[in-house]
């Protein structure tokens, strides 16, 4: 590439999606900006988890303080799932939870998934609401009552297994008319213990044939008994699996889902993967992710679409990071987080770019998604590593900018981004060329849902490059 050229630039899949879990019943939500400094590039996905019982008494407080219990002996001892609440719904708002979050995630150039456990005995309305709430957010995957076949969500224990299975059925028939953009989740257990049948196969078979993808949640290591006990060796609360088995597993119930579609193929992934350091150690916990996502590389495992960490910071030790307890605001690394930062800093797992033909100014970059970006690609030349390395902005655009395999945000307000961060661990032994790549996600994090194709994409006019100040050696030189 020419040095004083611009040219187009396509960001598309990557071989294996990588998902975040950000904020849940165990954790607070962290901003944006905090965790791509902490991990050095964007997710495919952030997945934020909430509950929607309007016809419950207390709502829309969360279940843990508007029905506080002592007795509490496990983390679902309440009326209903105690996830942040949904504000938004039939009378609800969009101004607070968690289109806040949602905002803020379009705007650093990653998608929504929305876990969402919903009352069955909601009425189409209360559906439709959702649907409208959701339209404005582009490609957004809605998990909808999630782990299904399981018994511990309030919608279990409100339903039987075929109305869960039916509720399903209809929540995506009706979010799919009222948002066509939204892409459901069906997310339930695998197989049966020594069967070829998934687990309650007859009562999800339709909800497996009519959702857009197919999910299970799979810990490697897991103490369901957080915080209520300490997980000790002869203890009934937590589990150890083997990687191998998990992996064959999985692959088994992708192709039982398969099966049941008429040998149809849908996207396949693990909305929630981690190994729990309450049972393994922070050191073992590192080793099982790896191991799993080593065999994926290793298999080309192509009907396997993409994961979800779960999640970056955890009350317990289900997160690259643990809150630490005298300020929640506060994380603290765990061994798993680099480990987690060299498997997301892997191609295998790196979205697709593609450098096509030579473009000119002023330009027009859509944004479809992670997934689906038009961007630019500028050529830069570096004698050696830059003492200075800055990009200067005249325009108020909404950027995320790439170079040397580290990713920098651009608020609309910001007008120096200092790219220096993306030598600090990958430092150049000599001169070279790379590339500034540059992305335009939308600047309010919603969609023109009034333009022709605004359910899939946002637009952003480009008028001018930034001014890149490289400079290779200090200001002043050492006497």
């Amino acid at each position: 590439m020419d040095e004083n050229k611009v040219y187009a630039l396509h960001m598309g899949k990557a071989k294996c999606a990588v998902d975040l879990g950000d904020g849940s019943e165990r954790g607070e939500y962290v901003n944006q900006d905090y965790i791509l400094h902490t991990l050095g590039r964007p997710h495919r996905s952030i997945s934020l988890m909430y509950c929607y019982y309007p016809l419950d008494e207390g709502w829309p407080g969360r279940a843990s303080v508007v029905h506080a219990n002592p007795n509490a002996s496990f983390a679902w001892d309440y009326p209903y799932d105690d996830y942040f609440t949904y504000k938004g719904g039939l009378n609800g708002t969009t101004e607070g939870e968690p289109f806040n979050y949602m905002r803020e995630i379009r705007q650093h150039g990653q998608d929504v998934t929305l876990t969402l456990t919903i009352d069955p005995h909601v009425s189409d309305e209360h559906l439709i609401a959702i649907a409208k709430d959701l339209k404005p957010f582009g490609r957004l995957m809605l998990r909808i009552n999630h782990e299904a076949t399981g018994n511990w969500f309030s919608f279990n224990k409100r339903c039987t297994y075929k109305e869960v299975g039916e509720f399903y059925c209809r929540a995506h028939r009706i979010i799919k008319e009222y948002a066509p953009n939204v892409q459901t989740i069906l997310c339930i257990g695998g197989l049966e213990p020594g069967k070829d049948t998934i687990e309650k196969e007859e009562e999800f078979a339709e909800a497996v044939r009519c959702t857009d993808m197919w999910s299970i949640d799979k810990y490697f290591a897991l103490h369901w008994g957080w915080p209520y006990d300490v997980a000790e060796r002869g203890g009934r609360s937590h589990s150890r699996g083997n990687i191998g088995e998990i992996y064959e597993y999985t692959k088994k119930a992708y192709e039982r889902f398969s099966w049941l579609c008429n040998g149809a193929k849908k996207p396949m992934m693990m909305s929630e993967l981690n190994a729990d350091g309450d049972v393994t150690g922070p050191f073992e916990q590192a080793e099982m992710v790896k191991e799993f996502c080593d065999r994926l590389k290793k298999d080309n495992a192509t009907w396997f679409t993409s994961f979800s960490m779960y999640q970056f910071r955890d009350r317990g030790r289900l997160g690259l990071e643990i809150e630490d307890p005298n300020n929640p605001e506060v994380g603290i690394p765990q061994p798993l987080l680099e480990t987690y930062k060299e498997i997301i800093h892997d191609e295998y797992f790196l979205p697709e770019m593609t450098i096509g033909e030579e473009v000119s100014l002023p330009l027009t970059l859509r944004w479809g998604g992670a997934e689906d970006a038009e961007g630019l690609a500028i050529p830069l030349h570096f004698e050696g590593t830059p003492h200075f390395c800055e990009a200067i902005f005249e325009e108020d655009s909404n950027l995320m900018l790439e170079l040397n395999g580290t990713w920098f945000y651009k608020s609309p307000k910001t007008k120096v981004v200092d790219l220096m961060s993306a030598f600090y661990k990958k430092p150049l032994t000599g001169p070279c060329d790379l590339t500034l790549k540059m992305f335009a996600p939308p600047a309010s994090g919603e969609n023109d849902i009034r333009t022709e194709d605004g359910l899939y994409n946002s637009y952003s006019v480009i008028s001018e490059l930034p001014k890149i100040r490289l400079r290779f050696e200090p200001t002043e030189l050492a006497r």
